[in-house]
């Protein structure tokens, strides 16, 4: 296991509701040993002016996921986690229903995480890919 003590998904999903991943209607739906997953609805939140997922959203997804990881690989009481880079490739548009990002690894270092993310369609097609590098820094 990577993270640095066990979480629930309820505790994930039970944080405060005044930021952005929880306006757009994230939700945290499964913890394994090496990676994090989450839900999106593409409804009119997520909605770019033509009907389909603005590629904004998926890059809130994708930078909620590893940002969240990587604070749950670090002792909150000394460290933080703060996105340092993200990238995203748009492969496909998705009209409605929910999208699933799954979050592992690629690099957990002393001072930088790099996490790839993958974003499906309830069909089980990726719809986009990215990669976050998340910086480690003290906690003030």
């Amino acid at each position: 296991m990577i993270w640095f003590r066990e979480y629930t998904v309820k505790e994930l999903n039970d944080r405060p509701k005044k930021h952005i991943g929880a306006l757009i209607g994230i939700e945290f739906t499964e913890i394994t040993a090496d990676s994090l997953s989450a839900t999106m609805p593409v409804d009119e939140r997520t909605h770019q002016p033509y009907g389909i997922l603005h590629g904004g959203a998926s890059v809130v997804l994708a930078e909620s996921l590893g940002s969240v990881a990587s604070n749950m690989i670090l002792d909150e009481n000394l460290k933080m986690g703060v996105g340092l880079e993200i990238n995203a490739n748009h492969l496909r548009p998705v009209k409605s229903g929910f999208v699933t990002g799954i979050c592992k690894p690629i690099h957990i270092g002393g001072k930088t995480h790099v996490w790839e993310i993958k974003i499906y369609d309830d069909r089980g097609k990726m719809n986009c890919i990215s990669r976050l590098t998340v910086a480690v820094i003290p906690k003030t």
